[in-house]
């Protein structure tokens, strides 16, 4: 199994050093030169197995024989094993025809614990092989942080530097980095957006000297192994709704695009999804390229959905390759364009490509508070604003006589004051974050400067 960059002139890779490489060195994200396949035998035989069986099957083709087989189902059994669902993604029916995939089960009640339990132990099992250690640095707009955090707290091979935009995400999503205190976990608040935290992120990145000197990785969805990760639930799911005698669609909230791009590549991977839908805040570039070919940046809004609130997606490269038919010049050359512009355009047959496989709704919070409370009464689910944005387009945009799966990619207590404005009621956080708000903080507040970034993560990787 080999790695192509999207932008086409960094070195092509193997699993191990894409892993901890993230970012390719000319700019681009690293995808597979050939995607593997499953056949339907492939995925009937998954009906009945357990999350990490299924999980382990749809991603060992990625490693390319990089880690022993045993090893890594080692690795995904113990990744799971703490999740708060013996199911770990469970699915929920809602009516007839739409489902919700839960996948806040995890420690940090959020999707990416998923994917990034396993990575933690992705990168400590490659490095100590290696005899190696890594400063990993990483911007969030919320859930991405804490789960990052949490998977790499205390591992002996891993500095950790995680940048939040300041005032920009809600109190347990901050609180659930600040407080945890290993001495190999640092938590920068920049004055900023998301947007702006990426930014420094991906500058920090292609500095060559400094990349080299403090040994960077990303945990950011830009990782490959991240998608990888993502891709088996959407098998997982698909397999309990009947493929692949039976299409699925599904229906994502997104601001970054990694989970959708997750979904993508399982359809690659030939599993039966007759499409996606997309829902966006109003922060909507997504919604709004999909839906009319408008991809032009406007500012960032702070909204009740604060991971998503977002302008520049960084795995909507990963699409954009596949649409310039992986041709990683033209797509440098739309990206640099973006960049210098803030507009992207890819043509009518390229935008039409996509939009007839991905729908697109945007709501705003008036919507989205809207959605929480209807939800509530009828359903009896209590929604967080981003998973409400998700059931809002799967119900826009159904197709007849197909199942449609809305992820859930936040426990509502993450968000208590948005789900009690919109229907009264208050949840709880599980009892083992039940004092969450009580424990000490630490965290650093930096201007939105590169210098000063680089100069705290000098500090703190030494330090660590």
């Amino acid at each position: 199994m080999r790695y192509v960059s999207t932008r086409g002139a960094a070195p092509v890779l193997g699993f191990a050093d894409v892993l901890l490489a993230g970012l390719a060195r000319d700019g681009g994200l690293y995808v597979p030169e050939t995607v593997p396949t499953l056949s339907h035998d492939d995925i009937r035989d998954l009906r009945g197995r357990p999350y990490a069986e299924v999980a382990t099957r749809v991603m060992l083709p990625f490693l390319g024989g990089e880690i022993a087989e045993d090893d890594f189902a080692g690795l995904v059994a113990d990744a799971y094993e703490g999740f708060g669902h013996r199911a770990v993604t469970p699915l929920r029916q809602l009516d007839s025809d739409l489902w919700l995939l839960e996948l806040f089960h995890g420690p940090t009640l959020a999707f990416k614990d998923v994917a990034l339990q396993l990575l933690g132990r992705l990168f400590d099992h490659v490095l100590t092989k290696r005899g190696e250690r890594v400063t990993i640095v990483g911007a969030t707009s919320g859930d991405t942080g804490a789960a990052a955090i949490e998977a790499c707290r205390d591992r002996a091979s891993i500095d950790i530097v995680i940048l939040h935009p300041k005032g920009r995400v809600s109190e347990v999503q901050r609180r659930q980095m600040t407080t945890v205190l290993s001495p190999n976990v640092h938590n920068v608040a920049v004055e900023g957006t998301f947007d702006d935290c990426q930014d420094l992120v991906k500058a920090m990145f292609n500095d060559a000297a400094f990349r080299d000197e403090m040994r960077l990785s990303a945990v950011n969805s830009i990782n490959w192994a991240r998608i990888m990760a993502q891709a088996a639930y959407y098998v997982y799911a698909a397999v309990q709704l009947g493929a692949p005698e039976r299409e699925v669609a599904f229906a994502v909230p997104t601001g970054n695009f990694g989970n959708v791009y997750a979904g993508y590549l399982a359809r690659q991977m030939g599993l039966p999804i007759a499409g996606f839908a997309i829902g966006t805040n109003e922060n909507d570039i997504l919604a709004r390229f999909f839906g009319a070919d408008d991809m032009s940046v406007r500012p960032v809004k702070p909204t009740l959905s604060p991971s998503m609130d977002i302008q520049v997606s960084s795995n909507f490269e990963r699409l954009l390759f596949d649409l310039y038919d992986r041709d990683g010049r033209a797509t440098a050359e739309a990206m640099t364009a973006f960049r210098e512009t803030g507009r992207l355009g890819v043509g009518e047959n390229r935008w039409r490509a996509a939009a007839d496989l991905i729908k697109s709704t945007g709501i705003d919070d008036v919507g989205t508070l809207e959605v929480i409370a209807a939800e509530q009464a009828e359903t009896g689910e209590l929604l967080d604003p981003h998973s409400a944005i998700g059931v809002a387009a799967a119900r826009e945009h159904r197709i007849a006589g197909v199942p449609t799966v809305a992820l859930a990619t936040a426990h509502p207590a993450k968000f208590p004051d948005a789900v009690q404005r919109a229907c009264g009621i208050r949840p709880e956080l599980p009892k083992r974050l039940a004092d969450l708000l009580q424990r000490e903080e630490r965290a650093t507040p930096l201007p939105n400067d590169l210098a000063a970034v680089q100069a705290f993560v000098r500090g703190a990787a030494r330090a660590g």
